[in-house]
């Protein structure tokens, strides 16, 4: 019998958020209320990013033919 380990997402907070797009918090919370960001959290809980959400919300710049 083999057993498959689920892979849970990973969710990262604000600030960890920020530090990994290199912006401020401040930032993020516009990108969140915007909707580019989605975020989430439960009851009291401070606001989450999945990790994959954050990953996704980068834009890739097209290359400039000189």
């Amino acid at each position: 019998m083999t057993t498959t380990k689920k892979k849970l997402p990973v969710y990262v907070s604000l600030e960890e958020a920020a530090e990994i797009l290199s912006v401020s918090t401040k930032t993020v919370r516009r990108r969140i209320s915007d909707g580019t960001i989605p975020a989430y959290h439960c009851g009291r809980r401070p606001i989450r990013i999945r990790l994959e959400d954050l990953e996704g919300a980068l834009r890739r710049i097209p290359a400039i033919d000189w």
